[in-house]
């Protein structure tokens, strides 16, 4: 590998200070500046542990953190852009998924093996692109050999001459055919790698993987269990060659596959996925609040108290075992994330509070952050339907008079029923423009202004409504 993941990861990271970070956040998040600030922090402090002796280094605990507010304010996509700004492997997991069936839902452990999987991933590709030029001058010789098979061989043997002609023997014959099949090559070469001979076609052999023997155990072992056993044979049984014929596009693009995994080394992605998921890995538990029991009464308090306890040993530190080695949680930073309507944060185990020590407040959204939200961030709901359209050859204008009343309906839904945050605004939206994306091939070459006389004409009579606002709004 040329360069390693973990170096680029702290490169990467080491570029950004926490202003630097909290100004990248802002163009995606609306407000919530306490929250992207302590984020901030985290994401730089584990470029700090990287730069301290080995012995202080492992001494040093990450700070997780425990976000508060309702649904729709930016929870998870300020961890989700967190995970991106620094390129470090990232994984979110719903902490309601462990009590699905009482409790017997997925294992806890495998948030561990997720981020383990999402890391083994990103030093497979780092791997591949490393021995990319490699595999492609590979992959570019097989397919001359199967486009142009190199010439028999020849035996030394004298030829009869004509009459009146000069003695020729087989060798002359020979090294005249292989100067022929090496221009001919060249040529060939070059209209390959031109991109002219892509819809010819040619037959290849290559590699298949063994037949999906474990999918019969899955409903008895588990997804995890079924997969672990499928590579474990894998492993075990040799892969096989068959011939078949395609274009040569598809075979270019099979073969440097085939060629770059005969290249990597998996046993050093493995080892370097399990040093960048214990050392950068971000796993953010979304919904903890789920699991906090409000009482000590039996029922499904017992069920989600012994999630949170099956959960605290991870988060304190321990090893898991994972299909690419054994995993320390020690120093992965863990972000949660719960509205805590009917239960408060000191609900959760004494020992999982400690895990969590800082802790931020999100604020509700205001009408004034919702207009910000439609033309701000860099991925505003306004900028998406406008790009949707323009592929109909529709100019979608939006009004700034009808971005307010946007903006001043999804509030008034939010107050009206269950408050969802910004995620109103998808639903406020989409009603306003059903009919012109309905219509759009009907528009084609026509702008179309949303103004605000257009906005209330079409969510007037439904907020109006009580009970229809509940189920359309």
């Amino acid at each position: 590998m040329v360069e390693s993941v973990l170096g680029v990861l702290k490169r990467k990271a080491s570029e950004l200070t926490p202003r630097e970070i909290v100004s990248e956040l802002d163009r995606y998040v609306v407000g919530q500046d306490a929250a992207k600030k302590a984020v901030a922090i985290a994401l730089r402090n584990r470029w700090r542990r990287r730069k301290l002796e080995p012995a202080m280094r492992e001494e040093v605990a990450p700070k997780n953190i425990l976000m508060i507010g309702p649904t729709g304010v930016g929870k998870t996509e300020i961890a989700r852009r967190l995970a991106g700004l620094s390129g470090a492997p990232f994984v979110k997991i719903e902490a309601t998924r462990y009590t699905e069936v009482g409790y017997h839902g997925r294992d806890v452990e495998s948030m561990i093996r997720d981020l383990v999987k999402a890391a083994h991933g990103q030093c497979e590709n780092a791997a591949r692109q490393s021995v990319q030029t490699k595999a492609s001058e590979a992959a570019e010789e097989r397919i001359l050999d199967a486009l142009l098979p190199p010439p028999s061989s020849w035996q030394a043997e004298p030829v009869e001459p004509p009459p009146g002609g000069s003695t020729t023997t087989s060798q002359d014959t020979a090294a005249n055919s292989a100067e022929l099949h090496s221009k001919t090559r060249e040529k060939l070469r070059s209209k390959l790698r031109s991109g002219s001979l892509d819809s010819r076609e040619v037959e290849l052999e290559l590699l298949s993987s063994p037949d999906q023997v474990a999918g019969v155990f899955a409903p008895s072992l588990g997804e995890e269990m079924s997969m672990e056993l499928q590579d474990a044979l894998g492993r075990m049984m040799p892969k096989r060659g068959k011939r078949r014929k395609m274009s040569v596009a598809e075979a270019r693009r099979l073969v440097e596959t085939e060629e770059a995994e005969k290249l990597i080394d998996k046993e050093a992605v493995s080892k370097e996925a399990i040093e960048v998921a214990e050392n950068l890995g971000i796993v953010f538990v979304d919904e903890i609040d789920k699991v906090v029991a409000s009482s000590r009464e039996h029922g499904p308090d017992v069920s989600r108290e012994g999630v949170q306890r099956d959960m605290l040993p991870i988060i304190e530190g321990t090893t898991i075992n994972t299909r690419w080695g054994m995993v320390k949680t020690d120093h992965i930073l863990f972000i949660a994330a719960g509205a805590f309507h009917s239960t408060k944060p000191n609900d959760l185990l004494p020992e999982l509070q400690g895990r969590f020590p800082i802790r931020v407040e999100l604020s509700d959204l205001t009408e004034e952050d919702f207009e910000r939200i439609l033309t701000a961030p860099q991925n505003a709901i306004t900028k998406q339907y406008q790009a949707l359209l323009s592929t109909e050859g529709v100019k979608l204008k939006f009004e700034k008079a009808a971005l307010k009343e946007l903006a001043s309906f999804a509030a008034k839904a939010n107050r009206a029923s269950q408050n969802i945050g910004a995620r109103r605004l998808h639903t406020v939206l989409e009603k306003v423009l059903e009919d012109i994306s309905f219509d759009a091939p009907d528009y084609k070459g026509k702008t179309v202004t949303v103004d605000s006389k257009m906005v209330r004409e079409r969510l007037g009579p439904i907020l109006d409504d009580e009970d229809l606002a509940k189920y359309i709004l």
